[in-house]
């Protein structure tokens, strides 16, 4: 006769298998999430920016510090990747059929 099976542990046995759950792994995973974010919400302030240049809603001065602020914000996350030793591309969540979160580079103007 077999043995009655515990099943309230085996989803937690399964899940336990497909995650990560050392504190390593955690930290890089929570890293890269976090990354991730400040990056989409960097490219949608970049389009955003470059939309209202060429509408001419900014004065020149204000194009100047909206590059700047720009360019210190790309500097930071490229320091931010390397120290954790992070590519661009583990930045880019495959989001399953919905495709990639951030788009190709290729593909921006």
């Amino acid at each position: 006769m077999t043995e009655p099976h515990d099943n309230a542990q085996l989803p937690s046995r399964r899940l336990q298998n497909r995650i990560e759950t050392d504190s390593e792994s955690i930290k890089r995973d929570l890293v890269r999430l976090v990354l991730t974010i400040v990056e989409l919400v960097r490219q949608l302030m970049e389009r955003q920016a470059l939309r209202r240049v060429d509408e001419g809603d900014l004065s020149e001065e204000q194009v100047e510090e909206i590059g700047l602020a720009l360019m210190q914000l790309e500097e930071a996350l490229s320091e931010l990747r390397d120290h954790f030793g992070l590519a661009p591309e583990d930045l880019n969540l495959d989001l399953g059929p919905l495709g990639p979160l951030l788009p190709d580079e290729r593909d921006r103007p």
